[in-house]
């Protein structure tokens, strides 16, 4: 079976991180048919990294608009207090480890973390 969904996970609170990889190439893969479907994934400490950064948040947005769908763990987002900031950029805020899983197990997926 062929990859054709991608699962990107950033953890990392790095900002360069979050700008020079998922949020560049993430932007993209689907416009380009890198791949079928995309998914970005925000655990941890990314999470009140893009609530708080305001070009962050405007790069989630164009990935949005290309198709990419994204979640965050619920339980992280409560932890930092960033439910509102998530919730106005259209972020699913969930039990991200189900997703995770099922695409760990399932050759479809790639995931990519950071």
């Amino acid at each position: 079976m062929e990859k054709e969904n991608l699962l990107i996970v950033l953890s990392s609170g790095d900002r360069e991180v979050a700008l020079k990889f998922p949020l560049l190439y993430g932007n993209v893969v689907l416009e380009r048919g890198y791949w079928k479907t995309a998914h970005l994934m925000l655990w941890g400490p990314s999470i009140k990294l893009i609530a708080h950064d305001t070009t962050l948040q405007e790069k989630i947005k164009e990935m949005q608009t290309s198709g990419v769908e994204m979640s965050a763990c619920i339980v992280c987002v409560e932890e930092y207090a960033c439910v509102e900031e998530l919730e106005a950029l259209n972020i699913q805020i969930n039990h991200t480890g189900e997703l995770l899983t099922k695409a760990l197990k399932d050759e479809s997926y790639a995931v990519i973390t950071l």
